[in-house]
């Protein structure tokens, strides 16, 4: 497939997803964070709380406020009546590192019944060791275990230029801390956009990021795992 002009495997989207994610910081302004974080104690009391801690991937880069996998998640338990609510702590350009130093205070304020990890996309495209984002990700995942919350790990993956053990290392690292911490796990959060054969029109404009119409594809991705959960 052709992106801005040069031929590329579909897989290649995956770094322009991952680029975005380092490049972007934009501000979060969902109406499901603003309303979790005016009262935390009372959407507790509402049911499950489900806090969102990722990059630009789940921080709607790009997209019309509500139009994003996270906002999109909190309109369809609402609409299966599932009594949740969603904070979305998400910031682009996020890494495994930042999560984990943020993480202590998200849980002290918000009090999640579940904690969805959706980091470490940001850390292959800076070539942070390996071994460094596996750790943060194992040191994010017991905290959120320890302060009573379900875990689910959302992982990622990168291109086969990185070459192909890097390639492997990377996708397995996930797989290994959701098992050494019995988390759920959704293996890759692009599967469907990134190497769909339509690939070029689930992105925006620019070709890099998820369009509004690939959102209710990487919900779908995360949906079976997260209800096991709730």
């Amino acid at each position: 497939m052709n992106v801005l002009g040069l031929k590329v495997e579909r897989r290649d989207f995956i770094v322009a997803g991952a680029m975005a994610a380092l490049l972007a910081g934009l501000p979060l302004s969902s109406k499901a964070q603003q309303a979790a974080a005016a009262a935390p104690g009372a959407a507790g009391k509402r049911g499950a709380v489900i806090l969102v801690v990722g990059d630009s991937l789940s921080a709607e880069y790009g997209l019309k406020r509500g139009e994003g996998w996270v906002s999109l998640l909190e309109k369809r338990m609402a609409d299966q009546r599932i009594a949740a609510s969603v904070v979305n702590a998400s910031i682009s350009g996020d890494t495994t590192s930042g999560g984990r130093s943020r993480l202590p205070a998200l849980l002290a304020q918000h009090k999640p019944t579940h904690v969805i990890l959706e980091l470490g996309g940001n850390d292959a495209l800076r070539g942070l060791p390996l071994k460094s984002t596996e750790d943060n990700l194992n040191q994010m995942t017991r905290a959120a275990q320890a302060a009573g919350a379900k875990v689910l790990l959302v992982g990622m993956q990168v291109p086969p230029n990185y070459g192909g053990d890097y390639t492997r290392k990377f996708e397995a690292l996930f797989q290994s801390v959701a098992a050494a911490n019995k988390a759920a796990l959704v293996p890759f959060l692009l599967k469907g956009v990134a190497d769909a054969q339509e690939a070029p029109a689930l992105f925006q404009a620019d070709r890099i990021h998820p369009a509004a119409v690939a959102q209710p594809r990487m919900l779908d991705n995360v949906w079976p795992e997260l209800k096991k959960l709730l």
